[in-house]
């Protein structure tokens, strides 16, 4: 008999029923710890997955740079290193300039919505209104 199981089948109906509460007390306490684990596993499995992204991102970070030089050598064939280095730093320029303003764009657009706490101030303005009209 393993785990402490024991043979029921010759227990009467009553015992049965009266073993239930302690039957489902173990039952969920088994599943609260098996959720215990389930989270701590998960929690170290994203720990650890947030770690090799960060790596990933020092990796991605020190990229840049390369791609960068290599595209200065690459027009560097074609124009003095000098052209070369300004035309690669103007096309980053026009790139930034590119993307702050879909960001200024995106603000303005969420800056315009009412905010919950401002559609109740017009709701009750409204209220008051037709209640001043009324009178």
């Amino acid at each position: 008999m393993a785990r402490g199981y024991r043979d029921r089948a010759d227990d009467s109906l009553l015992s049965l029923i009266g073993d239930l509460p302690e039957l489902i007390g173990n039952l969920v306490k088994a599943e609260i710890d098996a959720g215990k684990k389930w989270v701590a596993k998960t929690a170290k499995g994203a720990g650890i997955g947030a770690v090799w992204f960060v790596v990933a991102l020092f990796f991605l970070f020190w990229a840049v740079p390369v791609i960068l030089v290599f595209a200065i050598a690459g027009l560097s064939s074609w124009w003095p290193v000098w052209l070369s280095a300004l035309a690669v730093f103007g096309i980053l320029l026009l790139a930034v300039l590119f993307f702050a303003l879909l960001g200024i764009l995106k603000f303005r657009k969420v800056l315009r919505r009412e905010n919950p706490a401002q559609a109740v101030g017009a709701d009750l303005r409204l209220v008051k209104e037709a209640g001043d009209d009324e009178l």
